[in-house]
């Protein structure tokens, strides 16, 4: 499709000029939720933001731009809106970490439509469209056959700090039922990691939209299944700006995971 071309053109174009040649050469600022910001951030979106309105004209939503900004257009424009993380993993990025990533996704009636994520380090680049599957530089998603079908033998993306309950996160920490857990920094490429079967289950307390929206339709689109800590519709409810995730490719794994995250809230 030549729209999904001329999107992974933008962000590495994106990449190779606004985002790599400040890597390791750049200081950072705190904003008022404690997350960290850059020049790289703050100019990479500023770039998105004009390639991609070339690409399909609407407005563009970044996580760089102020909460009433960002809420004002998401609830205004249903027809159709970029949504845009110009680094995730910032705090990576910052410290000289080789893990963080772009990511871009079109939503419409509050649904992402396209979404695309790149790993500059590895080269890697995931995306997908809503009903014709997800891919990794061309081939298809996930890419590891030989599904894991049991909790014990999982290997878990979780990000205990955002939980809220603090069951949860105690029972996930010193009970988990997985063979083992990773936390990276980086939630747009545990989307991927997911999607990709590299991870086998995810959980995490609340992601910003600009974190799931490429994401979580790059796992969906991948054969995985999606539900919340509130419900089992992933896109349903009132969390548009922190939506919880539980998720996992393999149909079985995921009912096993859900059940247990469920149980010990």
């Amino acid at each position: 499709m030549e729209t999904l071309q001329r999107i992974q053109h933008l962000i590495r174009q994106t990449t190779a000029e606004e985002i790599m040649p400040r890597f390791l050469r750049v200081g950072a600022s705190t904003k008022a939720d404690g997350t960290l910001m850059t020049e790289a951030d703050l100019s990479a979106q500023q770039a998105l933001i004009t390639g991609l309105k070339q690409i399909i004209d609407c407005p563009a939503l970044g996580e760089e731009m102020s909460s009433d900004e960002q809420r004002h257009l998401w609830y205004n424009n249903p027809d159709g809106l970029w949504v845009i993380d110009p680094i995730d993993g910032t705090t990576n990025f910052v410290a000289g970490i080789p893990h963080f990533a772009v990511s871009v996704a079109f939503v419409k009636n509050g649904e992402s439509q396209m979404g695309v994520t790149f790993d500059p380090f590895c080269d890697e680049m995931f995306y997908a469209v809503k009903g014709q599957g997800a891919f990794l530089n061309g081939t298809p998603l996930p890419l590891r056959q030989n599904a894991c079908h049991s909790l014990r033998d999982a290997v878990a993306a979780v990000e205990v700090k955002y939980l809220r309950s603090g069951t949860l996160a105690h029972r996930m920490q010193n009970l988990s039922p997985c063979r083992s857990q990773r936390n990276m920094g980086c939630s747009t490429l545990d989307w991927c990691y997911l999607a990709s079967g590299r991870f086998d289950v995810f959980l995490h307390g609340g992601q910003k939209l600009w974190d799931y929206a490429a994401g979580s339709l790059i796992a969906t689109e991948a054969g995985g299944q999606l539900a919340t800590l509130e419900g089992d519709d992933f896109w349903s409810g009132k969390h548009t700006f922190k939506r919880s995730v539980i998720a996992a490719i393999e149909p079985k794994l995921f009912t096993a995971w859900l059940k247990w995250v469920r149980d010990n809230q």
